[in-house]
């Protein structure tokens, strides 16, 4: 697939150099670096806590229950006084 992105130019260029000195292209250098950073992304056993969130998004009712909590929470936090938050 070709895409577009935007680089800072710094970065750009040391990772345009980078690929160059281990002599790779820079599309086959970015595919690797990609790929590595997503193999290292938290999985549900570094954070426990992200079981309940799958449970969630599978659970129809309890995404019900997680709306109504979070309409709760937004229609009460414009009630709170700002001195009460000093």
């Amino acid at each position: 697939m070709r895409t577009t992105i935007e680089l800072p130019d710094t970065l750009f260029r040391e990772v345009k150099s980078t690929a160059a000195r281990q002599g790779m292209r820079l599309k086959d250098y970015i595919t690797e670096a990609l790929q590595d950073k997503l193999a290292k992304r938290p999985t549900h056993e570094d954070r426990p806590w992200m079981k309940f969130a799958g449970i969630a998004a599978s659970d129809p009712e309890m995404v019900a229950e997680l709306k109504g909590i979070e309409q709760i929470v937004e229609e009460n936090f414009g009630q709170i006084e700002e001195e009460e938050w000093k």
